[in-house]
This record gives structure tokens, C-alpha cells and sequence, in this order.
């Protein structure tokens, strides 16, 4: 029973791999009622866990969840000291704590950027972390820990990056990084858009047509026996001052 657990453990780690882009060491988010469960079971979570998922693990949790236990008091103290152990992930509720498992699936977003796996007892989480694609489930059933199979949600995601309707997370993380290289910021166009500048008509355009010149045949023409009339000129001053008529034009 044992081995067939770890080869569909096996199994499942490597669809989150190969399409999540899941490495070790994998971290494990953890909150209290994971804690408590462990402690009825006698589950050494530690030595455990990096055995179970065949690799090298990093045990964390947020401030959240341990504020919780804090208030729940006595009843939890041995899952609130199993679970102070463990690192402490920065949540957005520093200032204002909320409960663990609204903290929980803030922290993994719309896509889990970070790749956690979630270790969990609550059924409420659970269900809300089925609707995020990518995250590996881990809860205690019969005194062993169990990695749950991918959701139905994180196979139509992958069946959908498959026919390239989607880009996955690896890729939009590479596409993000590009932009900061470049200096571009999301929704933001490289460079300016130039005003085009108002510019003066072209000079030739303005120019009124030219009317076409009437064709020679249209001249009146001397009909035969009519005298042709001579054409006047003026006179013009010669440089002595002396008026000189401009010769005649001759009949002949």
C-alpha cells in the first residue's frame, strides 16, 4: 500500500512539474488544523514530508495562521508550538489579522505564482483552493499523509495551454520580466504616439488650372481679296532723345 501511494504521489508531483513548473524544494504551506491532525497521528511532519514527496522541502506558514491559535487558546497549544516552527510567509494582514483560511487563498492568488503546496484539514479551504489551477492538496487520512490528485481545475487548464487558448504562469512570468528589462509597464505602449505635426498645403495644389491654349485652327483666317490690317507700333525714344517710328510691316 505503501509503494502504491508514492507511485501516485510520483505520479501527481510530475503533472505539476512538467506543467506548473513546480522545483524543489517545494514549499509547504501549512496551517494549524494540518498541526493538529499531525499530532493525533503521531506525524513527524519534518521527517515526513521531504520523504513522501521524494525531495527536498521548505515547512512554512503565515502570521495569520498562528494568530489564530493564539486566539483559540489551550486547545490547539501543541499544533500552535508544531507549527511556530516553521517559517513565516509575509501576508497582506501584517496590521489586521483575518482567519487562516481566508489568508490562505490570498496568499496563492488567482494562479499561485509561488508554488506552494497547501497542507490542510479544513474542507472550506479545500474546496476554494480546487478552483485555483496548479495547487497540490496535502491533507492526513489514516495516520498518513496524502497528496490529493490534480483538480479538475488544473487539468482543463492544462488541457487549454495544450490548444493554446492560455499562456501558462512560466510563460507570463517571462513575458513580465521581459517588460522590466524594457522598461515597459503593464498596459503601457513603448514610446510615445508622435502628434502628427498640422502641415501647410503643397504650394503646387493652390495654383489655379491653366485654361488650355485654343487651338490654331480656331484663329480667324483672312479670307482671299480682304486687305490684312496693319499693325501699329509704338514709337520708342532712341538714346538721343529723337523719336525713330518702328518700320512698317509690308503688304507684299
Amino acid at each position: 500500500m505503501k509503494i502504491k501511494r508514492q507511485k501516485q504521489a510520483k505520479k501527481t508531483i510530475s503533472f505539476y512539474k512538467y506543467n506548473f513548473s513546480f522545483r524543489e524544494p517545494f514549499q509547504i504551506l501549512i496551517d494549524g488544523t494540518f498541526c493538529q491532525a499531525a499530532l493525533k497521528n503521531k506525524i513527524q511532519i519534518k521527517e515526513q514530508m521531504p520523504k513522501y514527496l521524494m525531495g527536498e522541502v521548505q515547512l512554512c506558514t503565515t502570521n495569520c495562521a498562528l494568530k489564530e491559535l493564539e486566539i483559540i487558546g489551550k486547545q490547539l497549544y501543541g499544533a500552535k508550538i508544531i507549527l511556530q516552527r516553521f517559517q513565516v510567509r509575509k501576508c497582506a494582514h501584517l496590521k489586521n489579522p483575518v482567519p487562516a483560511s481566508e489568508c490562505l487563498l490570498s496568499m496563492l492568488e488567482e494562479t499561485n505564482p509561488h508554488h506552494y503546496f497547501v497542507a490542510t484539514q479544513d474542507h472550506a479551504v479545500t474546496a476554494g483552493l480546487k478552483k485555483i489551477p496548479g495547487v497540490p492538496l496535502l491533507y492526513i487520512i489514516l495516520n498518513t499523509i496524502v497528496l490529493d490528485k490534480p483538480s479538475q481545475t488544473s487539468l482543463n487548464h492544462v488541457q487549454a495551454v495544450q490548444l493554446g487558448e492560455l499562456v501558462t504562469p512560466a510563460q507570463q512570468q517571462s513575458i513580465r520580466s521581459l517588460k522590466e528589462e524594457q522598461g515597459i509597464k503593464d498596459g503601457e505602449r513603448r514610446g510615445k504616439k508622435r502628434k502628427r505635426k498640422q502641415s501647410n498645403p503643397n504650394p503646387l495644389s493652390c495654383l489655379k488650372k491653366k485654361k488650355k491654349g485654343v487651338p490654331t485652327s480656331s484663329l480667324k483666317k483672312t479670307e482671299p481679296g480682304e486687305k490684312r490690317k496693319r499693325s501699329r507700333h509704338k514709337r520708342r525714344k532712341a538714346a538721343g532723345g529723337d523719336d525713330t517710328a518702328a518700320p512698317a510691316v509690308s503688304n507684299t
